[in-house]
């Protein structure tokens, strides 16, 4: 015996789109259905590499070069068994200050790059804008928790140094965006709507053949119960 078919598919609406401040900051950490994160968090991470390496380079260069050349002056009386082995000595003593010294910067830059990028990016998605003022602020908090164990002499150059900082590299982003025609959040604010547009037309589409499909079924039950029916008058 078959079984009665079951109930039509419940679809249900697409998500509205974020409209507070919370909603749209959480939506930075969450991943879409590829399993992406939003480009404004990759960003983040490629910058913070990027400042790793250059922070690193910045640092340890300068020290390679200055411990290789201290060694060669303070080792001119040293006997070395070949000349081979005294290039290798002073390369060795360079690459143990490259790596100190680059690691030391490093970190330091890579922190300060990350907060201020997550700071900026957090503030234009909550305010869904991008301006000067978010990349002055994003700096001026960076700066102060730096050099906040200075006391507030500290934190006050600290809060003056992220606002210089902050100010022109705010500027030049902002000059980028003019050229591409749109910012950041202006081009997350387009694709959300497009594809909550998509998913709405899905959904509609979908609801509406379930709809058919449902008066179909109906009808189809509805016509052996009005044959038995007139049967039974002719009986």
């Amino acid at each position: 015996m078959a079984e009665p078919p079951g109930p039509p598919p419940v679809f249900c609406r697409p998500a509205p789109l974020p409209q507070t401040g919370w909603e749209r900051l959480s939506e930075l950490w969450r991943r879409d259905e590829q399993q992406q994160y939003p480009e404004e968090t990759v960003n983040i991470a490629k910058a913070a590499f990027t400042a790793g390496v250059v922070g690193w380079l910045y640092g340890g260069l300068p020290a390679f070069v200055s411990a290789r050349k201290a060694f060669i002056e303070s080792s001119r009386g040293e006997i070395f068994q070949s000349r081979a082995d005294a290039v290798q000595s002073a390369h060795r003593a360079g690459l143990r200050s490259f790596i100190r010294y680059g690691w030391r910067w490093s970190w330091r830059v890579v922190a300060f790059t990350t907060i201020f990028n997550v700071v900026s990016t957090g503030l234009s998605a909550y305010r869904d804008k991008t301006a000067i003022s978010n990349f002055a602020a994003a700096g001026a908090f960076t700066g102060a928790l730096f050099r906040m164990h200075l006391g507030l002499q500290g934190l006050a150059g600290g809060i003056v140094f992220g606002t210089a900082f902050g100010v022109p590299a705010g500027g030049l982003l902002m000059a980028m965006y003019g050229l591409a025609g749109e910012t950041l959040q202006e081009k997350r604010r387009r694709e959300r709507k497009e594809l909550y547009e998509q998913r709405l037309a899905e959904w509609q589409s979908k609801l509406s053949i379930t709809e058919i499909l449902g008066e179909t079924e109906n009808n189809a039950q509805g016509r052996p119960e009005m044959e038995r029916a007139r049967e039974l008058k002719n009986y």
